[in-house]
């Protein structure tokens, strides 16, 4: 099952498509140009409201179009055109909000002038936040240029690595056979029941970077170079500084969240080792047993057996979410499959002026995969309770992101441990905590490496070597014994693409926020049961249109105290105790 992305445009040469890149481009130098001659006032507004619309709406169309193809297929040479020719004028859109933002920040009247016009109110958080991030635009004098070395620069790298990624393959030896696969597939088999499977797949794995290792690190430096660049040129006091700031979050809820996930790592310890002790061995877990499964949980699933559950389960809290499964299915967002050029992982991509979204998985069949699916049908979910804002509204921070695909993953598990007998609910459970390992325990380690690498590249261009030597001690801080320190992974810097992204520095910590968030969330869905959902689907909606801090506060959750989060930890601190109990027995 792969995709149709015709529904977006037919081809590259399609005349649709060269049209609204060119539609694109006027809007762009529209926006740009309104927002500097602007004298504000509310039809000034109004105007640069619907200019920014209107370009929104053909941005997402077009650079999805590119976006998503390269995902599935990173050698295709007109995605590749097409996304480069596309990317100046991204930036024109950037300079259009940046003027816009400073022609907001001296206005003390602003607030006045929303209560004038319902097209402003609707898009008062907007202009609010333009309004407070005039103090972090870049010198109207140096945006162009800086905008214009990123395409050579931050953007460059970034395609590369996703090049590198989507092209390499993996030699593996497999019952004396040796088959040459893609390292998404390689990657997938860290979920075999077969033990020789997942050691020979990661060690085939690891033998395989060196050959890419010195581009990626040439990659990783150049993108967290210009990290510091940006941060300094916007007028933040670090990149974290930023990119809490492009996620609507303040450092009192980051604070309260690591202090949690930092008490929290004993009992994942415990976690690790239990594991190996299913497994059958002592002492630490080995890296590629890190997602092998425990138990005797059905296995073999196809997609058609994970429409039917994931239609019944979900469907039963929600029946617009399994019209909306169904809908995904039968139109094909989906991409389903592992392949050669293919990205490895999943995500999903809202498609605002269609009203659908994109799904990329790479299915294999385990419980894991259904539960990604259901994962990333719950991204979609929050897409569709949003796809009657206007599609300046429609975006939402990165913490918040997370919360319909792990309150998802979260109702899945649930209703399938209802049912479960012992051995299928040691399995769940023990998938459960697995999952949630690598959002906490994984997630800091990578924070921690972030952190590390972003303050090095100061003074210094981080070598192949040094960055693995780097990952090993995020890994050993935060593992600890839980992991046989002789089988880590010291490559995982090369394997993660969120280290990559130049839009978003620090793609790690909402991933943890997301995950206690959505178990908090959960929490109130089964203290009101079916009356919750109108509450949920309101939050969802909300989500664009506030700071992370003030729309958790809008169902009663103080995201800034650490008790919070530690109440979402006590989950699968139970599940722990449990898993223990039924084990042992």
């Amino acid at each position: 099952m792969t995709w149709d992305l015709s529904k977006l445009y037919a081809s590259f040469d399609a005349p649709e498509y060269l049209n609204d890149i060119e539609a694109l481009k006027q809007a762009a130098e529209d926006a740009v140009n309104q927002a500097r001659s602007m004298e504000v006032s509310v039809p000034a507004l109004e105007a640069a409201i619907r200019v920014n619309e209107r370009a929104a709406t053909l941005a997402t169309k077009t650079m999805s179009f590119a976006q998503l193809t390269l995902a599935a297929d990173a050698n295709c040479e007109p995605a590749m055109a097409a996304y480069a020719r596309l990317l100046p004028i991204m930036n024109r859109l950037e300079e259009a909000t940046s003027a816009l933002s400073a022609k907001l920040g001296p206005v003390g009247s602003l607030d006045e002038l929303i209560e004038q016009s319902d097209l402003l109110k609707a898009h008062a958080f907007l202009l609010r936040r333009l309004k407070e991030n005039a103090r972090h635009v870049i010198d109207p004098a140096l945006e162009p240029t800086v905008l214009r070395m990123q395409m050579t620069g931050g953007s460059a790298w970034e395609q590369l690595r996703d090049q590198l990624d989507g092209n390499h393959t993996v030699d593996m030896t497999l019952d004396m056979e040796t088959r040459t696969l893609p390292l998404s597939a390689v990657r997938g088999m860290a979920n075999s029941p077969e033990a020789d499977v997942r050691k020979a797949a990661y060690e085939a794995e690891l033998e395989a970077y060196p050959k890419m290792e010195i581009p990626m690190a040439a990659c990783l430096n150049g993108i967290k170079g210009e990290a510091r660049t940006m941060a300094e040129l916007k007028h933040y006091d670090s990149v974290l500084d930023m990119a809490l700031d492009g996620a609507n979050m303040d450092r009192a809820t980051l604070d309260a969240l690591m202090q949690a996930m930092e008490e929290s790592l004993p009992m994942f310890r415990r976690y690790f080792r239990l594991k190996a002790k299913l497994l059958g061995y002592d002492g630490g877990l080995k890296f590629y047993d890190l997602f092998a499964p425990v138990g005797k949980a059905k296995g073999d699933y196809t997609p058609e057996d994970a429409r039917e559950i994931l239609v019944r389960e979900l469907g039963a809290f929600s029946p617009r979410m399994a019209d909306m499964i169904n809908r995904a299915f039968d139109e094909r967002w989906i991409d389903m499959f592992p392949r050669e050029g293919k990205g490895g992982g999943a995500f999903c991509s809202g498609m605002h002026p269609l009203g659908i979204s994109y799904v990329l998985a790479n299915f294999e069949g385990s419980y894991g995969s259904v539960s990604t699916l259901a994962h990333e049908l719950g991204h979609a979910y929050h897409n569709e309770c949003m796809k009657d804002l206007p599609i300046l509204m429609a975006d939402y921070p990165m913490p918040l992101a997370e919360t319909a695909s792990i309150f998802n993953e979260t109702l899945l598990a649930q209703k399938i441990l209802e049912k479960a007998d012992r051995d299928t609910r040691i399995a769940l459970l023990e998938q459960q905590l697995s999952d949630a390992a690598q959002v906490i325990v994984d997630i800091m380690s990578r924070y921690l490496f972030e952190s590390e690498v972003v303050a090095r590249r100061a003074d210094t261009t981080l070598s192949p070597r040094e960055l693995c030597e780097i990952m090993l001690d995020a890994q050993k801080k935060t593992y600890g014994d839980g992991l046989d320190p002789e089988c880590l992974h010291p490559y995982m810097w090369a394997c993660k693409s969120h280290y990559y992204s130049t839009d978003v520095h620090f793609y790690n910590f909402p991933y943890a926020f997301g995950q206690l968030f959505a178990v908090g969330v959960y929490a109130l869905y089964e203290e009101k049961g079916a009356d919750f959902l109108p509450d949920y689907e309101k939050l969802l909606r909300s989500a664009g249109s506030g700071m992370v801090r003030d729309v958790a506060a809008s169902v009663g959750i103080d995201v800034a105290d650490v008790n919070f989060w530690r109440g979402s930890l006590k989950v699968f601190a139970d599940k722990l105790d449990e898993l223990e109990q039924l084990a042992g027995a």
